[in-house]
Order: structure tokens, then sequence, then C-alpha cells
């Protein structure tokens, strides 16, 4: 290993001052995690001087943290052979193997650089670390061991103390992980990935008293450490969507170029009630992106139309384009209820547009779970029907409404007994205002129903279907005559008898005496003066049996 320090530093010895800050430079990209411009970095660095191994290490670490293991095994096969076996080297190849699974070949790789440098060399203990420590199947107490020898021998090195603080988190010991990431910051203060790592343990307690604060020096030692902006903008996301935005901003101007990226400001312009901004992303990302465009875009814009439109404005048929490319455009297997929802939504606010509306609110209770908001959207869809007089399906939906419903109340029932009256569908009434009747027998509204549906289902009174239901409302109401709703309910109950008494059992005498009640309470009805005269008169005609009767 000494020979290879010894390449090393007379290669640097040999560059320029120029090429030493480049290094530097795609190092700290790398620890920023800005991976693309160190790639790009190390790329220019090695066509100036192909036999660099640190370079060629460092743009192994670039290639596998942006998990493109292909290219840089491709890439390796280019080592100038000066430098091929190079213990830095195999480890970078190590490393590839290590990543894509094949442990036994890494190992091997691994073992062959450790011999040559007699795990001496803190440099190549670290590198073999790494290999574990990203390996799908590491063996995470190897690398310890691996750190541990490599501690020894630079003590003054921080990344040994947060690849130590790694490999205790793959074993799921957070106390020993806290205890290697606090001796990092024993050697720098302000070391950033290691503030920024004891800030993840906390998160993963959820502990934000502890996990912010860390996030927060973190980027205070670097305002372009990305990762931790990030976890910022993520912890603000839902809780301050304005702070979260500045974070963002910055997360985006500290990072590559991504288009995530564009698609995180675009949902955070949304979450910020940014709009029209929010729908001038979309239409950025179509000119991008064209079809490659992610379906959901399509569904944001939509959102944002609908909080900008007016009913009937131009802007609905905006919102109602985009979710149509959105349906077009995402797997039904992802489509959800909110989607369907948010469609009735825009159909709801155009005029003539109610059957559209009611046909997406019903599609989505096909797909909610949730029984409450499955509710939400039968009573929606029956009000929809109410709206164009449809009331034969406001009946099915208020009946889908009703029952089974726990909070349904009694306006519920009444409201789909009258739906089916409206719809004429007498029977329907009757089964409901039955039901209402029975459930409420003191409420005198399921009585007076159940009487005006019979009587439409009894036309021609031969049966007196209403009769009973009519005496019902009579006696929970002729004892409260200053209601003005119990008067008329009384004037209607009767107005009906009397008719029945007449026409159906020719009691004369009976009927005379329920259009007497009548005018008690309205005296001036014309109609109930005739009728008692045309009575008498045919009691009159009628005799003594009649009278008897």
């Amino acid at each position: 290993m000494k020979q290879f320090k010894i390449i090393i530093l007379l290669s640097l010895m040999g560059m320029p001052a120029a090429f030493c800050q480049n290094i530097e430079t795609a190092r700290k990209y790398i620890y920023q995690e800005r991976y693309n411009s160190a790639i790009s970095e190390l790329g220019n660095l090695l066509k100036e001087n192909p036999n660099n191994p640190e370079a060629w290490y460092l743009l192994t670490d670039a290639y596998l943290a942006t998990d493109k293991e292909a290219i840089i095994r491709d890439s390796l096969l280019q080592i100038p052979v000066e430098i091929n076996e190079a213990p830095m080297m195999i480890c970078a190849r190590a490393r590839v193997l290590a990543k894509t699974g094949k442990m036994d070949e890494a190992v091997k790789y691994l073992n062959q650089a450790l011999d040559q440098t007699k795990k001496k060399d803190p440099l190549i203990l670290f590198a073999a670390a790494e290999a574990q420590l990203e390996a799908p199947s590491g063996d995470y107490k190897s690398a310890i061991d691996l750190l541990e020898r490599a501690v020894k021998r630079d003590k003054d090195n921080p990344d040994l103390y947060v690849a130590m603080g790694d490999a205790y988190r793959k074993l799921n010991d957070g106390s020993e992980a806290y205890k290697s990431y606090k001796n990092a910051l024993s050697v720098k203060d302000d070391y950033v990935p290691a503030l920024y790592k004891i800030g993840k343990i906390f998160e993963a307690q959820n502990n934000d008293e502890v996990f912010l604060p860390y996030f927060i020096k973190a980027i205070a030692a670097d305002p372009g450490y990305a990762p931790a902006l990030y976890e910022l903008y993520f912890y603000y996301y839902h809780k301050d969507p304005a702070k979260a935005m500045d974070y963002l901003r910055k997360y985006i101007a500290a990072s590559d170029y991504n288009i995530d990226n564009e698609y995180l400001l675009t949902d955070i312009l949304y979450l910020n009630k940014k709009y029209s901004e929010a729908i001038s992303e979309v239409q950025t990302l179509l000119q991008q992106l064209g079809k490659e465009i992610k379906p959901r875009m399509f569904k944001l814009a939509a959102y944002c139309y609908k909080e900008l439109y007016q009913p009937g404005n131009a802007m609905a048929y905006n919102a109602a384009e985009y979710m149509k490319q959105y349906f077009e455009k995402e797997l039904d297997s992802n489509w959800v209820s909110k989607d369907f929802e948010l469609m009735g939504d825009i159909y709801n606010v155009m005029n003539g547009k109610e059957d559209s509306a009611a046909l997406y609110y019903a599609r989505a209770s096909t797909l909610e779970e949730d029984n409450a908001l499955k509710l939400g959207y039968y009573k929606k869809i029956a009000g929809l029907y109410n709206k164009m007089k449809d009331y034969h399906n406001e009946s099915i939906w208020l009946s889908k409404y009703y029952v089974g419903n726990p909070a349904a109340t009694n306006v519920d029932l009444f409201n789909w007994g009258i739906s089916y009256y409206k719809a004429r569908d007498y029977m329907g009434a009757d089964t409901v205002f039955a039901l209402y009747a029975n459930k409420y027998p003191d409420n005198k509204f399921g009585h007076y129903w159940c009487a005006r549906t019979s009587a439409a289902i009894d036309s021609s009174m031969e049966k007196g279907l209403a009769v009973p239901h009519y005496l019902k409302v009579i006696e929970l109401t002729e004892n409260d005559t200053g209601n003005n709703l119990n008067k008329r309910y009384l004037i209607e109950a009767y107005g009906y008898i009397a008719a029945y008494k007449a026409n159906a059992e020719k009691d004369y005498e009976a009927s005379i005496d329920y259009f007497n009640k009548l005018l008690q309470l309205d005296p001036d009805n014309a109609d109930a003066m005739r009728y008692v005269e045309i009575l008498k008169k045919n009691r009159s005609v009628a005799g003594p049996s009649a009278e008897k009767n």
C-alpha cells in the first residue's frame, strides 16, 4: 500500500492545482448528493488524466448512488493498465459486484485489496466497508470491524465514524449509531452528514423537537446540503405550505436538475393556492415531456381550474378536459373515488350537466370504501336528481342513503317517501310512509302521508284505504287547531272522510257531521256548505232508513 500511496502522491505532485481543486469539487458534489454534477466533473478530469485512481473510485461512488451499475461496470473496463490492479480500483469493482448482489465475487476482490495493503490502509478499509454497506445482503458487522481498524489508523476522519453509524443503523442499533455520529462531530463539530444522520435517527422516532434542530444546523453549516433541505420541505409540507415551498425552492437550487423536482414544485404551488402558477408549471411540463408527463399532473391542473372557476365559467370546461386526459392516460387500477368526485364537482357547476355530475358521483360511490363518504355521495346524487325533477332516480338514491345509515333521521325517511310520491310511485311511497308511521307513531307526518298515498292508490275510495290514516291524523292534531299546519291537515282529513261516508258508505248523517267539523275550522268554505245542503236533501229523499243508517 505504501507503493500505492507513493503513486498517488507522485501523480498529485505532477498535477496542476486546478486538477486537485476539481477533485475536491467532485467530492463535495457527492457529499451533497449532486451525483450528476460529480459524474460530469469526474468525467472531465479523467479525460485529462485517466491514470487517477481516486477519480475512478469517486466516479464509481457517484454512479452507484444513482443506481447506474451497468454504466460504471462498463466504464471500469476502460481503466488504464497502469492502475488497473491498484487496491482502490479492485475495491471499485468489488463495490459494483456487491451492489448487484454478487457478494461472493465481491468478497474475493475485497480480500485481494485488503491483503495487498495488509489491512493497514484506512482508505481501503473504508472502501471495503462501503461495499458491505451498500450490498443488498452485506455483512454489517464485518463493515464495523473494518471501520474500527480504519479509525485506529485515521482517528480524525469523520467519514469513518459516519460510515460506522450507517452500519449500526442497518443493524437497527440506533443507540450505537448515534454514538458513532457524535464521534464524527467530536472530530468536526459542524460536519454536515453527521448532523443530518442524527436528525434521521430521531425523525424515525417522530421526535421533531430533536430532529428539526439537527436538520437546521446542517443547512446552517452548508446551505447547499440538499438532503437536509428536502427533509425540512417534507416536514412542513402539510404543516406550513409556505415554509415548505421556501425549503423546496432552496432544495431545487441546491440539487442537480431533475424533472421530479418540477413535479414537486407544481404540487407545492397548488398546496399554497397559487393555482395559476401551478397550471403554468403543468403546461411547461407538457411542452417538455409531451406524452411522458405523469398523468396526475392533468388531475392537479383540473383541481387548480376547479378552484379558479365560477359556475358557468369557461374554466370549468378546461378542468373537465384535463380530467378527461387524466382518465385516458392513468391506469384504471390507479383511479380513486376522489377522481370521479372531482369530475362530478366540475360538471355540477356547468349549466344543464347535472346528469353527468350524477353519473360521476355514482362512479365515485362504487370506488369509495368509507361508508360515511359513500353515503355523502348518495345524498349528493339524490339532490341532483331532485334539481332535475327526476324523482324516480331521486327515490333510488335516497333509498341507498337511508338504508343501512345509522345516522339517518326521520327527515331523511320523510324525503325518501316524498320522492316516491312525486314520482307517482304510490306503492313505494306507501311502504316508506308506513315505515315512518310505525317508527314515529306520535308524529303526524307519517300518518298524513300514509293517508295521501293510500288515497292516490284507492283513487275511487272503494276500499277506504286512506280513512284509518286520516282518523289517526285527526287524533294527533284536533287538540291543537291553533297550529296552521294542524288546521290544514284537519280540514283535509274531515273533507276526505266526509266524502268517503257519503259516496262509499251512503252514511249522509256521518258525512254531514264531518263537513260541519270542517266548517268550524273554515267557516267560509263554500264547497263544504254546498255539500252539506246536498247531503241534507239526499237524507230527506232517502227517508227514515237513511236517518237510521
